[in-house]
């Protein structure tokens, strides 16, 4: 059975010559649910954007991405972008319809859908992510929280077999953040979440990959290498709070 992500040997360098990967490899199984470490500028972003082929494949990459098997290059990037939901990092970069049921509709759309699917998997997405009276919502008026929470929305609508999630809780409130974990708990799809937020880690990732520098410096049960006081602070990291009440098993 094909990984849902693999990562071969992946080097990636920007235009200016900056390198942002340096041959990073890694597997994750279908249902997975891994949590992606590292100090800002880490290459966690990057290595992010190449799970649904948004950087481009010809220029500044080498080695392999696959999709449960199917490689991420430009003939197959229709059949990847159909399989990996990705939510950035910031809403607004995100959302750009006038209203939330627009928004959330406008990736079926593009999947070629009738309306009546379209419309079947925006409400059935509205009500995962906790608004279901949303709809007619202006985008604009919107929390940052309901920004998230239509964000995944519009991902979910998309039925997605791997969520890619770029700090999902950052500039949340602690009600926020809380919901946003719960919501995430329930979703079945194979989850990688690149986050600052080590208690998300904690409480939903058994497995945790620290990238520093564009390698990957650790992969392993989140427990053992967060609670690896040295491991974390050389890499920008550290034990997060609830560790410190629990000991590694």
């Amino acid at each position: 059975m094909n990984p849902a992500i693999e990562i071969q040997n992946l080097r990636y360098r920007y235009h200016d010559g900056t390198e942002a990967l340096r041959g990073v490899s890694f597997r994750i199984n279908s249902g997975d649910c891994v949590g992606l470490l590292g100090p800002n500028g880490s290459g966690k972003s990057t290595l992010l954007l190449h799970l649904n082929g948004i950087l481009p494949d010809n220029h500044g990459a080498h080695g392999a991405v696959r999709i449960h098997g199917l490689e991420a290059t430009h003939k197959n990037l229709e059949s990847i972008r159909r399989q990996v939901g990705l939510v950035f990092q910031d809403p607004d970069d995100q959302l750009f319809c006038p209203t939330v049921a627009e928004d959330v509709a406008f990736g079926p759309q593009q999947l070629g859908l009738a309306q009546v699917e379209v419309k079947e998997r925006v409400r059935k997405a509205l009500a995962q992510v906790g608004l279901p009276d949303f709809g007619p919502r202006a985008t604009h008026h919107l929390s940052h929280g309901e920004k998230r929470r239509v964000c995944l929305a519009g991902v979910l609508a998309c039925e997605p077999s791997v969520l890619v999630l770029d700090e999902p809780t950052s500039d949340l409130d602690p009600r926020g953040r809380r919901e946003f974990k719960a919501l995430l708990r329930e979703l079945p799809a194979t989850k990688l979440i690149a986050t600052h937020d080590l208690e998300l880690v904690v409480e939903l990732c058994p497995r945790a990959i620290i990238l520093d520098r564009g390698v990957v410096v650790a992969d392993g049960s989140t427990p053992v290498l967060l609670s690896d006081e040295p491991l974390m602070l050389a890499h920008g990291l550290e034990k997060p709070h609830i560790l410190f009440h629990r000991h590694p098993h």
